[in-house]
């Protein structure tokens, strides 16, 4: 039962943080149809690799804590074994 809240509480973490982020959406989008009216496209190639940041950004954070989540599980077990 632990196991589970923990799993919901990780989960609702996820959902609250990514909320204030789809918002961004609407006002980088004004923003470029203003820059691009003014004659300025430079303004794209910064947006989309801020874009790239925000997508890659929780599944990284959520690799690295599978991957402590594993080797911590591997070496519990391992002394489980060895007792």
């Amino acid at each position: 039962m632990k196991r589970i809240k923990y799993l919901f509480l990780t989960f609702l973490l996820f959902v609250v943080v990514q909320l204030p982020t789809m918002a961004q959406c609407a006002m980088c989008r004004a923003s470029v149809e203003n820059n691009v009216s003014n004659g300025d496209t430079s303004i794209g190639a910064g947006l989309n690799a801020g874009i790239l940041y925000l997508f890659v950004m929780p599944y990284l954070i959520a690799t690295v804590i599978g991957v402590l989540w594993y080797r911590a599980a591997k070496k519990r077990k391992s002394k489980l074994m060895v007792r």
